[in-house]
């Protein structure tokens, strides 16, 4: 986490704080990205993580500050995508779900490995699937209670679009993020475990 990061990080927040649809859709939203920052400044001296990690927050930040912005069900891009393909929704909120899965099983693994929890390759995979499958949940759940407290800003926060499987697709997008990451990255995100590892520290 550079100054390149925070200065991509703090502008993309500014820019979506300023006028959006809706301030209270966009708190929900952007909150999870607020509180991921927080916990990287508390913990940057003691368990820094690797590159990739950083990198890979960053751009789910960004995807929760356009989503925090616009909402999820009117993301201007992808509306020309429903357009341009006859679909039936705006599907930007499956491209977040995906991300949801995809970035935390990096992380997850990553603090998985460095604290030596498990050594068995399929026992990693296995604990990073769960816990990103509940992070998935526990976010659904936060959803669901919005709902109950505010109809009016559940609409915009839930952004089912009238689809009644919305839930259970918003899990299995995150599902499928995960395997991704762990098939695509695994070989790559080791290698920058080690030489994270093996590098000495610098207390200047």
């Amino acid at each position: 986490m550079n100054k390149t990061w925070l200065t991509i990080f703090f502008s993309v927040l500014i820019w979506s704080v300023i006028n959006p649809k809706d301030y209270l859709t966009w708190l929900l939203e952007t909150a999870p990205a607020t509180i991921a920052f927080i916990v990287l400044i508390a913990t940057r001296s003691r368990f820094p993580l690797t590159n990739l990690a950083y990198a890979l927050i960053l751009f789910h930040s960004i995807l929760l500050m356009i989503g925090g912005h616009y909402t999820y069900a009117e993301v201007p891009l992808f509306d020309w995508i429903k357009n341009l393909f006859n679909l039936e929704r705006n599907n930007y909120d499956k491209l977040a779900h995906f991300a949801q899965g995809f970035v935390p099983a990096i992380i997850a693994r990553e603090i998985i490995i460095r604290n030596h929890v498990v050594t068995n390759t399929s026992w990693l995979n296995f604990f990073v699937i769960c816990i990103c499958l509940a992070i998935s949940a526990f976010y659904e759940l936060i959803e669901w209670c919005v709902a109950i407290v505010s109809k009016e800003a559940a609409d915009a926060f839930l952004g089912t679009q009238g689809y009644i499987w919305d839930t259970q697709s918003d899990m299995a997008y995150a599902l499928l993020g995960a395997m991704v990451a762990l098939v695509s990255l695994n070989r790559t995100h080791d290698r920058l475990i080690s030489k994270l590892i093996t590098k000495p520290r610098s207390f200047n």
